[in-house]
């Protein structure tokens, strides 16, 4: 039984929960201590207890409380040897990583504690930006949280998994027309920025496979999008592949999702 929890999601804090009753993991951390904790154990699952983190990229609302976490609790970290670079410096987690810290490449598997997984590069406006394919003891997930275009790395992975985390950050007329300055809307817009809904939906249509079993729309943007605008592109890209029968959810920002249990 594999569970799997979305912790937060978005700009706000990012950090999504996989684990059964011996292994788990935390892809980021991206928001409090106390807060994760908290709404892990609201399912009776204890951070103390979790194993490892793999961690995306160094923005602050993917590490803010990394550094935290290795000091309280001396739990491996992986990330790439450029990103570990940037974290050695970066305030959340300079000095703290101690022994901690494993080194991943793109592209290669690690396995550690009988989880196998790759990561693999994605654009973005990070060091150096990863996506995650994990195979969780048979249960396979693709985590791609931050990421500007579509690649076919990007489409490689998706193709792989039963279960997809993928950005669904802003839909293009609400950006279009919404408060944020020009410099901003081209930052997001840019192939290092976000993916937009329908960017999303060209993903699901590339990527889809008799495998799949779950879309989460992840990293919403508070101002740009809706829960039901990511929702619809989703379910009509996929319904138009003959995905009718994939779940899709899209995450919370600000709160924790129910809890997942994939058998």
């Amino acid at each position: 039984m594999t569970k799997f929890i979305s912790l937060s999601s978005g700009s706000n804090g990012n950090c999504y929960y996989i684990g059964n009753d011996e292994v788990s993991l935390l892809i980021d951390l991206g928001i409090g201590g106390r807060t994760i904790n908290r709404r892990l154990n609201a399912h009776d699952i204890s951070l103390a207890k979790v194993d490892m983190v793999l961690v995306t990229h160094e923005h602050m609302d993917h590490i803010r409380y990394l550094g935290g976490f290795t000091e309280r609790f001396h739990k491996v970290v992986f990330a790439t040897e450029a990103l570990h670079k940037v974290l050695e410096r970066h305030f959340c987690t300079a000095g703290k990583l101690g022994g901690c810290v494993k080194e991943t490449k793109p592209g290669v598997e690690t396995e550690c504690l009988g989880v196998r997984f790759t990561p693999f590069s994605v654009p973005h406006d990070a060091k150096d930006t990863v996506g995650y394919y994990i195979d969780f003891f048979g249960q396979t997930f693709t985590f791609v949280t931050d990421v500007g275009k579509v690649t076919d790395d990007v489409v490689k992975y998706c193709s792989k998994a039963a279960h997809l985390i993928v950005e669904s950050n802003y839909d293009p007329g609400m950006l279009d027309t919404g408060p944020y300055t020009p410099e901003l809307k081209k930052r997001i817009k840019e192939e290092h920025g976000h993916l937009s809904n329908e960017q999303t939906a060209e993903l699901l249509r590339r990527s889809f496979h008799e495998g799949l079993r779950s879309v989460f729309l992840c990293h919403l943007s508070a101002n740009n999008n809706t829960p039901s605008l990511a929702f619809e592109s989703a379910r009509v890209a996929l319904n138009s592949v003959g995905g009718e029968e994939v779940a899709v959810c899209a995450l919370p920002r600000r709160e924790a999702s129910p809890l997942f249990i994939f058998d």
